[in-house]
């Protein structure tokens, strides 16, 4: 196998008792496609947030009974959502939102009085508090992520937010698939179970790490190696052979050298 310095071996268990993904080579390249389109999403979402939470408190804003922030992809561009419910808990207001208005640049605004939310983003808005409640996640930073699923459905990703700019934390991440309404959590999915924060090793030309139980790469693999600086592969080892994530975030099978 190529010589490579790894940046970390270590050992990240998937919670669910069985292996996921294909069950044979057939489809396995289409399968890995879907992982880096949504691993590709996340990082759209995760760099909206990043910039778009950023130019909202460039507002010093009323935080008061705000909820959680909500990325939307619209035609013109992307849009960061800041809401608060009403006081019977029955509609959700738009308090503040910040605009794409360039690659990276967001322009945020404030509502007075806010307006209502579409029911589409109220849905987005249980859904993300229900998943929250039921992660028993550590007592440190998390992010969250809302994209659309199969027939409707809403995905919930929760994943470790850094800590210090030079550390990439990788696992302790989980996504919930939430009923369109955002009542009812219909599959809790972990993606990894020890969370690693890791410093990249400024010699190394890749990353490595192993799933135990699942035979795939997840979306947050594909997360985790577009966020990295500077930029690397990672290698992922499984029961069934080494997939490499590359730096665009496309997957393929490791080959001996």
């Amino acid at each position: 196998m190529r010589r490579f310095e790894l940046v970390a071996a270590l050992f990240l268990f998937i919670a669910s008792g069985h292996s996921l993904g294909p069950k044979n080579d057939t489809d396995l390249k289409a399968y890995l496609d879907g992982v880096t389109e949504q691993g590709r999403a996340l990082y759209a979402y995760d760099e909206t947030a990043w910039h778009g939470t950023d130019a909202f408190f460039e507002l010093k804003p009323d935080t008061s009974g705000l909820t959680h922030y909500i990325c939307t992809n619209t035609p013109t561009g992307w849009l960061v959502i800041f809401p608060r419910w009403n006081d019977a808990h029955d509609k959700l207001l738009v308090a503040y939102e910040a605009v794409e208005s360039g690659p990276g640049k967001y322009a945020a605004r404030r509502y007075d009085p806010p307006k209502e939310a579409s029911g589409d983003l109220a849905a987005q808005e249980r859904a993300l508090e229900l998943a929250i409640a039921t992660f028993q996640h550590p007592n440190r930073p998390y992010n969250t992520a809302i994209l659309p699923a199969a027939d409707g459905k809403i995905y919930v990703h929760l994943y470790p937010g850094q800590t210090k700019d030079t550390i990439w934390p990788l696992g302790g991440d989980f996504r919930c698939t939430v009923s369109s309404d955002g009542k009812q959590i219909v599959e809790t999915r972990q993606l990894h179970k020890s969370i690693l924060d890791l410093e990249t090793n400024p010699r190394a030309e890749a990353g490595y790490h192993t799933h135990v139980l699942s035979g795939v790469p997840e979306d947050t693999d594909v997360l985790y190696v577009l966020n990295r600086m500077p930029s690397l592969p990672e290698y992922i080892g499984t029961a069934r052979r080494v997939d490499v994530v590359n730096t665009d975030g496309t997957i393929s099978i490791a080959k001996d050298d």
